[in-house]
């Protein structure tokens, strides 16, 4: 059994030398960046892929890019936009996305945007727990 207490011990302390913050906050801000710096490139490339895709698609259908909040539901919205990390910022200074939603299909590509930005957040976490060791 001291065998593999030390092995444990070995494992915790590898996982915690550098930054280990790095992948969370290149996650964050660039989908997928943070599994590629652990080096998971498949994984990185689909969350990539699926984020971009999905952001690209919201703005495609004129969907709203949240900017201010006045209720609950816009909290909400700016929230899970924000989640974009790079993607909001620069949509936001070129001036893309919807100030309201004026066809139905807005609607959706409003709920894509936010979709896209939480789901980036799940990558980033996810990225984090790798680099932590929390997950293999």
């Amino acid at each position: 059994m001291i065998p593999t207490a030390n092995k444990n011990i070995a494992v915790t302390q590898n996982g915690s030398q550098g930054f280990v913050y790095l992948p969370l906050i290149a996650g964050w801000l660039v989908p997928g960046a943070g599994h590629f710096l652990l080096r998971k490139w498949g994984r990185g490339a689909l969350l990539a892929a699926s984020i971009l895709g999905m952001f690209a698609l919201g703005i495609a259908m004129q969907g709203k890019l949240y900017s201010s909040a006045h209720d609950i539901l816009e909290i909400l919205g700016l929230a899970g936009d924000l989640g974009n990390g790079l993607l909001y910022i620069v949509s936001r200074m070129l001036g893309l996305g919807a100030d309201s939603v004026q066809v139905t299909t807005a609607d959706y590509g409003s709920r894509f945007i936010v979709v896209a930005g939480l789901l980036n957040v799940i990558a980033a976490v996810d990225a984090h727990n790798l680099r932590t060791g929390r997950k293999a």
